[in-house]
């Protein structure tokens, strides 16, 4: 999306903490066993998170966890850039930089605005990336775009000097059942085998949903299954990530001032188990962050901002 500044965005956060809306459930932040094991590895925490020194990540807006490339968080920039993702390492290093082919019709970069990205499993048994250029800020954009891409393994690349990968990618595109929306949610849900995008600025957003498992090339429509109202004012309101846990038993949504948790019974579907009241976790406010996702094993999350000299953050789940 377009750069908030820190005044305006900062303000706007401010102005929704001083007036008090009707709470979700309150939550014991007390942090999980910390021992380091094998299982168990060191982890940042919220006071000590690594800088990101790639002066190319200033835009970050998706963010998702590795299953088959342990301790990797892919990350990739919004409006802007071209079609392409980064691999960090756990203290934010950059360890790849992957294309994927975009649409050669979008000039100049082959995507329009990038806002998130997700991870799962093909029918195959190999592990996908899903890059969704959603983002639509002026809600003019006849068609959305998500891309599938076979995820890389990086277990031997160089990591003094950073590969550059290009890969193929299988293109889904989308339409609302009900004119165009800004997006900047997009979620894998590995039960029920859909894809869920979260509309970003009204004041109650819609779920829609399309199956994860699409054909390379079609055009499908969207379908929404649900609304959700979330207390807040303007834009410290907004809807600007979230992630469904690698099991699919757990949810997270972002906004620019809270971060929201259910969590899941596997027989009941994503959509429906957000209508249950949800919990808010800990965040520790960034300069404009859009980005969340799942850790691998769904014990925290990470988040990211928007700006030069981000912080990756990453927290526990209570």
């Amino acid at each position: 999306m377009r750069r908030l500044t820190p005044f305006i965005l900062l303000a706007f956060l401010a102005c929704s903490r001083s007036n008090p809306q009707t709470p979700v459930t309150a939550v014991d932040t007390a942090r999980r066993d910390t021992t380091i094991t094998a299982s168990n590895p060191p982890i940042v925490y919220p006071d000590s998170p690594p800088t990101i020194p790639d002066a190319r990540l200033a835009e970050l807006s998706g963010l998702a966890a590795s299953p088959t490339n342990s301790g990797i968080v892919y990350v990739h920039n919004d409006s802007g850039d071209s079609s392409r993702f980064f691999a960090l390492s756990p203290g934010a290093q950059t360890r790849a930089t992957i294309y994927f082919n975009g649409d050669p019709a979008v000039k100049p970069y082959g995507v329009t605005d990038c806002e998130d990205m997700t991870l799962a499993e093909g029918k195959d048994g190999q592990s996908y990336v899903f890059i969704g250029d959603i983002g639509d800020n002026d809600a003019v954009r006849k068609y959305i775009r998500i891309y599938r891409v076979k995820e890389p393994n990086l277990s031997k690349q160089d990591t003094v000097h950073p590969p550059t990968l290009y890969l193929a990618s299988e293109p889904l595109t989308l339409r609302y059942p009900d004119g165009s929306h800004d997006a900047e949610t997009l979620m894998a849900d590995p039960i029920d085998r859909l894809l869920y995008i979260v509309s970003k600025r009204e004041d109650s957003v819609a779920i829609y949903s399309t199956p994860l498992d699409f054909k390379a090339g079609d055009t499908v429509t969207l379908t929404e299954q649900t609304r959700l109202f979330f207390p807040g004012n303007g834009i410290a309101k907004w809807v600007t990530g979230g992630s469904i846990a690698h099991d699919g038993s757990q949810v997270l949504l972002k906004t620019y001032s809270q971060v929201y948790y259910w969590k899941r019974n596997s027989a009941t579907p994503v959509w429906k188990t957000m209508e249950s009241g949800a919990t808010s976790l800990p965040y520790t406010p960034e300069p404009q962050g859009e980005a969340i996702g799942f850790t691998v094993d769904g014990k925290g999350y990470y988040t990211v901002s928007e700006g030069k000299n981000t912080k990756l953050y990453h927290y526990w789940v209570p």
